[in-house]
């Protein structure tokens, strides 16, 4: 239990960037469409990021003949829990503190790290066992505490998924109670964007319905 409580605790006061006030707060429609993390206007990288790309530039280039989603198949589901779940168990939680110690840096699979090492990391393992890159974008978020905090999002033909070292469970981005700030670009993997809110509408959605998700459309 003891571990478990240090591992939250030390992996949420570990910070990613600063995080700008113009976010979007997971939300679904009254009609029950499916909502999607779209990127919205172009935002500055976090400037760790832009280091990390230095030290790894084979885990920020781009292909844009891939696919940017992935089917969420039963053995995709399978790779991405056991993914989670093993580099959850193989870095140890340690806070680091960024400053003027440039040897300080996002790393991938590190005996201890914060909640960009873990990111990072699942990110790489993924793109090794054949996931698409596009499909797989690291975002910054703001938890409940009002904490920055850095997850892997898997974009699948069944909405977006988060990868989080704080949990071992699998989320729909919508149901993982936190504000998302800016993710990385599906297109070009050193740069990143303002999250919005892409809705998927349903065809067959009755005239009250669709009179109702205009209205939401026009509220935002």
């Amino acid at each position: 239990m003891l571990g478990k409580l240090l591992h939250s605790t030390l992996s949420l006061v570990a910070t990613v960037a600063f995080v700008s006030p113009s976010a979007a707060r997971p939300a679904t429609t009254a009609s029950g469409a499916i909502q999607t993390l779209s990127e919205a206007a172009p935002a500055l990288a976090p400037f760790q990021h832009v280091r990390f790309c230095m030290r790894y530039p084979h885990d920020c280039s781009s292909d844009l003949e891939q696919a940017d989603r992935v089917e969420l198949s039963p053995s995709t589901v399978k790779l991405l829990e056991a993914t989670n779940r093993n580099v959850n168990a193989q870095i140890a939680p340690i806070q680091k503190t960024y400053g003027a110690d440039l040897k300080v840096g996002w790393t991938i699979g590190p005996k201890a790290g914060d909640c960009n090492d873990y990111a990072v990391t699942k990110r790489h393992r993924l793109i090794e066992s054949g996931l698409p890159a596009r499909a797989l974008r690291l975002s910054v978020v703001r938890t409940p505490d009002r904490i920055g905090h850095l997850v892997l999002l898997v974009s699948t033909t069944d909405g977006d998924l988060v990868l989080d070292n704080l949990t071992p469970t699998i989320r729909t981005w919508q149901n993982s109670d936190y504000e998302w700030i800016k993710v990385q670009s599906s297109t070009d993997a050193r740069l990143w964007f303002d999250v919005g809110r892409k809705v998927a509408e349903p065809a067959n959605l009755n005239s009250r319905a669709l009179a109702q998700l205009a209205a939401q459309k026009t509220a935002k």
